[in-house]
């Protein structure tokens, strides 16, 4: 009984353990992934978002995609910046050396889950990290690979799930991800939106120890 209240009072109390950093950081994403990733972390952030154009030349190589978009969002806030630091990132599936998107709808979607399916791709994550003093970017990349996948599974997975806000059609925190992924080299949380390890390695000279 004693251990369980305990636990109780812990999470009640979280947020006298989260991180303090020398500026205000402002997450510019409507992501949920996004924000449960950096609160799950310990850092305290507010949100703002600046609709920007996610249009890229059919040029640029898949590697340059994510950091390009991430950097344009963080670009919306340039002439708005005081002494925050803003934090944008953006994911993009990589198959046969092309992007794939968000799916437009429920048929374009089943078409990208059957391209992944039985398959390996890459999942890279751009990030960009603005302050009124310096731009950061950088970007991880993630290999997944997908067991074959049912007709019946991916029916089910996106009347359930709704994945038309998801890079490639899916979210490997979701039940596509849990019975479909057999293997993944790198890091789970590239995948879900944020490589939050470099996140804190760039943001770690702000903290107040």
């Amino acid at each position: 009984m004693f251990a369980f209240v305990g636990q109780i009072y812990l999470l009640r109390n979280f947020n006298y353990f989260q991180m303090q950093l020398s500026k205000p950081l402002v997450l510019a994403s409507n992501s949920p992934r996004r924000k449960e990733i950096m609160q799950n972390a310990g850092f305290q952030f507010s949100v703002k978002v600046i609709p920007t154009d996610e249009t890229f030349s059919a040029e640029m190589p898949v590697e340059e995609v994510p950091v390009y978009l991430a950097r344009n969002k963080a670009l919306c806030f340039e002439t708005l910046i005081q002494d925050e630091i803003i934090l944008c990132a953006d994911t993009v599936v990589v198959v046969d050396g092309h992007v794939i998107n968000k799916p437009t709808d429920h048929h374009d979607a089943v078409r990208m889950l059957k391209l992944l399916s039985g398959r390996t791709h890459s999942v890279i994550t751009g990030v960009c990290l603005m302050t009124n003093q310096e731009t950061i970017t950088f970007a991880d990349t993630t290999h997944v690979s997908f067991k074959e996948l049912s007709a019946w599974e991916i029916e089910y997975y996106i009347e359930k799930c709704q994945p038309f806000d998801k890079a490639g059609s899916y979210g490997v925190q979701d039940f596509i991800g849990m019975i479909g992924i057999t293997s993944i080299e790198g890091s789970f949380y590239t995948v879900m939106g944020l490589p939050i390890h470099l996140v804190y390695a760039n943001l770690e000279k702000y903290l107040l120890r």
